[in-house]
């Protein structure tokens, strides 16, 4: 292949355009990966929208959500962030979000250098116009260097699992980080610990993402709010949910409080995550809570604006409520491992609709996106239209 395909956006609410760029040779510290399958996630959505807080460098390439192949790679970029080999054919994905390592919240509050102050970010802050153009999932191959970008991770994904489930490891991992988040003392009344009930709001990708989480983590009883039925919540009661509760059905908040409080019995959950990105949930979640319950706030990644709310109940509950944003490199590979320990335990192709990289193709998986006509909406640069 001596030109790579890639997709890029003029600024929100521009249609897909396709460009052509030379192959680049790839230095000593560098590599070229083959996407396999990168998904398109929210966040994605909101910046095509003109929801992101802060200027992006238009045109970009986005798409953060990416597993592949190593297709080129130098001889002097020998292993990945964690010390596994890295080779010619190795699958890997590449998070969008590398704390760098050095500024002061990496070097003294590493469990927060989630705030790194000067991070790499592939498919979103680096512009098309920087060469060699090849800066997010949403193309045929994917460029690092870390020479060029020391704060660089890659990370080697299990021989066995598959690349497009590998997609899903950093959705995953914003998930696993949450309900971590959430844990306290193991003797405490509050936190997160084995067996608790655990609510999540949202029942799109993050929704199904939290969903497994909290199953793999040790929940006792998941309940899922969202809609639509279908696809949504009939894919979240195929993976493990207890019960699932519809906006569609349960129209007001006091209706859907008091079917979250009738599926999880007694005072209400012991855990609630927020994954549906509206800030009316927010208000809504909390009552669902019992007394002393915890909240984890992860869904308000862009700002969707503010939402009256009384103050009262926080102090009154005596809850406690974490946000979580984004995670840690130490975070990716606790994802990872989740994922391939599930892979045979749930039906992930349910999950994720496949795309073809084109300009239609991109465009077309957006729209359904945004829809809700699926869950995951995928790219998958070797599928034919």
């Amino acid at each position: 292949m001596e030109s790579v395909r890639v997709i890029t956006f003029d600024g929100p609410g521009q249609n897909p355009r396709m460009n052509v760029v030379p192959r680049p040779t790839v230095p000593a510290r560098a590599a070229l990966i083959r996407v396999h399958a990168c998904g398109i996630c929210g966040t994605d959505l909101h910046i095509l929208k003109g929801h992101w807080p802060k200027p992006l460098p238009w045109p970009i390439t986005l798409g953060h959500e990416l597993a592949g192949v190593v297709e080129e790679i130098g001889p002097e970029l020998k292993t990945d962030f964690t010390g596994q080999p890295l080779n010619v054919g190795s699958k890997v994905m590449l998070p969008p979000f590398m704390p760098c390592g050095q500024c002061y919240y990496c070097v003294h509050y590493p469990a927060r250098a989630n705030k790194c102050l000067n991070p790499v970010y592939y498919g979103r802050y680096i512009p098309f116009s920087k060469s060699p153009h090849l800066w997010g999932g949403w193309a045929e191959m994917v460029y690092v260097d870390l020479d060029l970008l020391p704060g660089t991770k890659v990370y080697r994904l299990p021989d066995g699992l598959s690349l497009l489930l590998g997609s899903l490891a950093e959705p995953l991992t914003s998930c696993v980080r949450g309900l971590n988040r959430a844990i306290r003392d193991p003797g405490a009344a509050d936190g997160f610990r084995v067996g608790d009930t655990v609510v999540v709001q949202g029942s799109g990708p993050i929704g199904v993402m939290a969903l497994v989480a909290a199953r793999e983590m040790g929940a006792g009883r998941v309940v899922v709010v969202g809609a639509p039925e279908k696809p949504r919540l009939e894919i979240c009661a195929a993976f493990g949910a207890d019960e699932t509760i519809s906006l569609e059905q349960y129209r007001t908040p006091a209706e859907r409080v008091a079917a979250v409080h009738e599926a999880v019995g007694g005072f209400g959950a012991d855990v609630v995550m927020e994954c549906s990105g509206h800030p009316s949930a927010g208000p809504e979640g909390i009552e669902m809570l019992r007394d002393g319950g915890t909240y984890v706030e992860m869904g308000q990644f862009t700002d969707a604006g503010s939402i009256e709310t009384n103050w009262h109940r926080i102090c009154a509950k005596d809850l406690t409520i974490v946000g979580s944003w984004a995670f840690t490199a130490n975070d990716i590979p606790l994802a990872i491992n989740l994922l391939h320990r599930a892979a045979d335990r749930y039906p992930w192709h349910r999950v994720q609709a496949e795309y073809p990289l084109s300009e239609a193709g991109v465009a077309r998986a957006i729209a359904d996106a945004n829809a809700m006509k699926c869950v995951k909406a995928t790219i998958r640069p070797d599928r034919s239209e």
